[in-house]
This record gives structure tokens, C-alpha cells and sequence, in this order.
């Protein structure tokens, strides 16, 4: 069967992100199909795949999904960035009452959107994560961040400290709902661990269920309803022998 795969498939993600794993993968089952790695900020990166400037992106939750479908990726460690000299540098690890009373600094562009976040927030909002960062080394606060953020705007004079009861943070694939087309639907076989060849999530019909799996289905829902089974239609069940 002639392959349907455009010749190029747009890949956006948001920073920290990191789809080298999968792009990797892809490349070695679609050498012909270039995979097009697009960065897109968090703010976009939703609204990118409903307006077809990319055609999937990996984003973090929580954020406005309609119209979209996603499939869950990983989640990742929430951290507290710090200065080096700080007092909370001493611990190998931190909860949210060590950071009671702490200034701290929420970006515009904020990953958590955390509403029981620890600390106090300072009234400046810098504009982006990096520049949130950039305030940490000058003492006007800590950051709360995924980890993955933390890295990537690692300096020499910062640390971080995972926050051990701090809910994680989720990466999801965002695609668009409905039918996938054949790309999207080869590449969500990929991030989900398919071998090379299998036909699940390609866009074919399902496969018409037997009469026998039509019947153990209406058991189940029967039964997850609380309600009896009902008289069988087979044979009827032998008396005991008195």
C-alpha cells in the first residue's frame, strides 16, 4: 500500500520540553518524512495546534484544551529555585512549609498555574521564567517551576530543591480531536511505545465486535450499574442430581 505521509510533520513544544527521544524514533521509521521540531511558547503552544501552525505539540497542563485531544507523556518534578546561599540550598529536598512566609516570584508566563502555592508572591510579575531566573540571583525571591525550566535556565549561582509535596507537573501531546490524519496518528503511535508496522491508531475503521463480545459487553455494563445479568439465553443450567 503507497504510504499517504506528507512529506513533513511539525512538531511543537514548549520550553523544557524535550521530544529528542521520540523524534529520534520517528526518524528511524520515516527517514523520508522530515520532522520538523517547532518551539512555541506555553501561552501558544495550544492554540498553534487548533490553528494548524504546527501539527501536535507537547505542552504542559493545566491550559485551555478545547478542541484538542491529548495523550499523557510524563510528569515532571515541581523544584524551588534558589540562590546557592540561601538557607534553603541546605536541604537535599524541601516541602511547601519550608517556603511559608518566602517572597516569591510568579512569571507571566507561569507553568503551574499552582492556586495553593507556598510563599508570598512578590507584587513585580516578570515577564517570562528566564526572567523570573534572572531576579532569583538578584534576591527578590525564589521561583517555583517544573524542573525541567529549572535546567534550562541553569546559572552557576542558582540551585534547586524538589519540593516533595508539591503536585507534578503534567507534558501531555496535544493533537487535533476528531479524525487524525495518517502523520499524527503514526507519530501518537510512536510517543506511545508501538512497534514499527502496527496498524493501531492509524485512521481505519474499528473492527466490528462478534455477537459473544456484544453480549459480555452488555454483562459488564449491566453489572457496573449494579444490576443483575438477566436470564440467559442458552441452554438452561442442569438440576442437581437429589
Amino acid at each position: 500500500m503507497t504510504s499517504s505521509l506528507p512529506p513533513s510533520l511539525r512538531l511543537g513544544y514548549v520550553p523544557g520540553a524535550t521530544p529528542a527521544k521520540w523524534a529520534r524514533v520517528w526518524g528511524e521509521r520515516h527517514p523520508d518524512v522530515r520532522l520538523e521540531l517547532v518551539p512555541v511558547a506555553a501561552a501558544d503552544a495550544a492554540d498553534a495546534v487548533r490553528a494548524g501552525t504546527v501539527d501536535l505539540a507537547l505542552l504542559r497542563l493545566p491550559t485551555e484544551t478545547s478542541g484538542l485531544a491529548t495523550i499523557a507523556l510524563y510528569e515532571e518534578q515541581v523544584v524551588a529555585v534558589v540562590p546557592k546561599e540561601h538557607h534553603a540550598a541546605a536541604a537535599d529536598e524541601l516541602t511547601t512549609a519550608d517556603l511559608d512566609g518566602e517572597p516569591t516570584l510568579l512569571p507571566l508566563d507561569d507553568a503551574l498555574h499552582w492556586a495553593g502555592a507556598p510563599g508570598t508572591p512578590v507584587e513585580h510579575r516578570p515577564e517570562t521564567t528566564e526572567a523570573a531566573i534572572e531576579l532569583v540571583a538578584a534576591g527578590m525571591g525564589l521561583l517555583i517551576a517544573p524542573q525541567s525550566l529549572a535546567r534550562l535556565h541553569h546559572r552557576k549561582d542558582l540551585t534547586y530543591r524538589p519540593l516533595t509535596d508539591a503536585p507534578p507537573s503534567p507534558v501531555v501531546l496535544a493533537v487535533p480531536a476528531g479524525e487524525q490524519s495518517e502523520a499524527v496518528a503514526e507519530f501518537i503511535g510512536v510517543v506511545r511505545g508501538r512497534k514499527a508496522g502496527s496498524s493501531r491508531g492509524r485512521t481505519e475503521p474499528a473492527p466490528k465486535r462478534t455477537a459473544r463480545e456484544k453480549t459480555l459487553a452488555k454483562q459488564a455494563a449491566r453489572a457496573a450499574a449494579g444490576k443483575s445479568p438477566g436470564p440467559s439465553k442458552g441452554k438452561p443450567a442442569k438440576r442437581p442430581r437429589r
